[in-house]
């Protein structure tokens, strides 16, 4: 089978993420080695971002979200890529080594096709996700949750979807579509 070529460095956790992805994906990785993201990877990753598309992609969990927090802190115009915890189970763990080749290929299929579509992408304000439904109406949690599951970005309460939606350009449109579907 063909590798998927991505021009991209992605940022994963561990040696068993770039093992597994590497089996079907020819980009550079770079691990983390855990949540205390080193001061050299966080300069190289800085460096990397003036000059190529940083994906990050790290596992659904707390770990994960502090490795993202620590990168956004850091470094500006970062990619992230969310993984659904669902998704990402085998044998008690949870992790990107844990999840299967076609779902890995389909979120980054999925990130590619958003980021060729919303170049001029017009950031969302709080006001957006009220009046989408999202926030501030009796069954806005339960939308919430399944739209943030189609896109593949996590879970979270309102602030964390706002952040995600502008982080990965999904537009307006884009948005209602998808809640139009869960009514």
């Amino acid at each position: 089978m063909m590798k998927k070529k991505i021009d991209a460095l992605i940022v994963v956790e561990g040696k068993t993420d770039v093992q597994f992805l590497s089996n079907f994906i020819d980009a550079e990785f770079i691990t983390t080695n855990g949540s205390d993201v080193p001061r050299e990877t966080i300069e190289y990753v800085q460096n990397a971002a003036t000059k190529k598309q940083v994906i990050v992609l790290t596992d659904p969990d707390s770990p994960g979200k502090r490795i993202r927090d620590i990168l956004n802190q850091k470094i500006p115009n970062l990619n992230h890529v969310y993984v659904d915890k669902k998704s990402c189970i085998k044998n008690q763990k949870v992790g990107i080594a844990e999840s299967n080749q076609e779902y890995i290929l389909e979120i980054l299929s999925d990130f590619e096709t958003r980021k060729k579509e919303n170049d001029k992408f017009q950031p969302l304000q709080m006001i957006d996700l009220y009046n989408l439904g999202l926030m501030g109406h009796p069954q806005s949690q339960k939308i919430r949750n399944s739209v943030m599951k189609n896109f593949k970005i996590g879970y979270g309460n309102a602030k964390t979807l706002l952040k995600r939606f502008n982080a990965l350009k999904i537009s307006y449109e884009d948005i209602e579509k998808e809640v139009k579907k869960q009514l």
